[in-house]
């Protein structure tokens, strides 16, 4: 069976299984939020520090991807701000909908697909490349949305929203992975085991989270605007990447990793941001939603073409 169709069918299975489980009560509304936090704050921490820790970053660290990939995000982001200025769109959703186009889904999705697609050294080198990814994208959101936050906004100081991503826990599990394997320390097995049992929670709960959040209801009410976000997200972010790896000799085996997180859909964490600086929250939960379930058409392309 052909390799790309054994990575996205089960993945994205495992989400259509969370919208049903939603939908039949499996998944209320009052659990998505605490077991959210949980994957979050630990089983995705533990999986990336464990595969990073353990890696060689001296063969499993492209210097060169990491600052083309960088570059990529640079880029597009510029072409973003362009592009909502001559794009008749309201003044109230443009920041949410700049940060949607390029904040991508690396911890629960990105990831997701490069384990299961690259295995065990595609996941070590994707955790790699989604430590600097993560730091930029971040930043650029924030000073999107502070750009574009409305006047009479009461959400939260941009302080507190940095402060929050300095303490994000997928940012420091990989900082302290990549410190870990450049000293060269040994994690002791009793540690290994106990990560690699909590490791083994974080892509299944994540991929059911994340298909429980989904929200019809809200593409709907901004089709336009949330296809035009997913489409640059979802293809135009990844090909302005392939672009760039080709013209600077980049070999598919050492691109891979950061085109599937180049093509990730618009993260989840987009939503909170949004909520936290005043940004049109709805629009972040549509663009969220539609990304997600056209991703598994999109991955599949990019897979195919790489």
């Amino acid at each position: 069976m052909d390799p790309i169709l054994t990575t996205i069918v089960p993945i994205f299975s495992i989400v259509i299984l969370g919208v049903i489980a939603r939908v039949n009560g499996f998944l209320p509304s009052g659990f998505l939020g605490p077991a959210n936090r949980l994957v979050f704050y630990l089983a995705i921490p533990a999986m990336i520090f464990r595969s990073i820790a353990n890696a060689s970053l001296t063969l499993q660290a492209n210097s060169a991807v990491i600052w083309l990939v960088l570059t990529t995000l640079l880029l597009f982001f510029a072409f973003c701000l362009f592009l909502s200025r001559i794009w008749p769109m309201a003044l109230s959703i443009r920041g949410a909908f700049i940060q949607c186009s390029f904040h991508g889904n690396l911890g629960y999705i990105g990831l997701a697909v490069a384990f299961y697609h690259l295995g065990v050294d595609g996941l070590a080198r994707a955790s790699i490349l989604a430590a600097f990814i993560m730091i930029l994208q971040n930043f650029l959101a924030v000073t999107v949305l502070q750009t574009y936050r409305k006047s009479d906004s009461k959400g939260g100081k941009v302080s507190a929203v940095i402060g929050k991503i300095a303490a994000n826990p997928v940012i420091v599990s990989a900082i302290a992975g990549i410190c870990f394997s450049s000293a060269g320390i040994t994690i002791p097995p009793v540690v290994d085991r106990s990560l690699k049992i909590l490791s083994g929670l974080a892509l299944p709960m994540a991929l059911l989270i994340i298909g429980g959040s989904i929200s019809l209801k809200q593409i709907k009410k901004r089709l336009p605007a949330v296809m035009g976000s997913s489409m640059l997200k979802l293809i135009l972010l990844p090909a302005l990447g392939m672009v760039l790896f080709r013209l600077f000799g980049q070999q598919s085996k050492d691109m891979l990793p950061a085109m599937i997180l180049l093509a990730s859909p618009t993260a989840t964490i987009s939503y909170v941001m949004a909520k936290e600086m005043g940004a049109d929250a709805d629009f972040a939960v549509a663009a969220i939603s539609a990304s997600t379930m056209i991703s598994a058409f999109t991955f599949s392309f990019w897979l195919s073409v790489v």
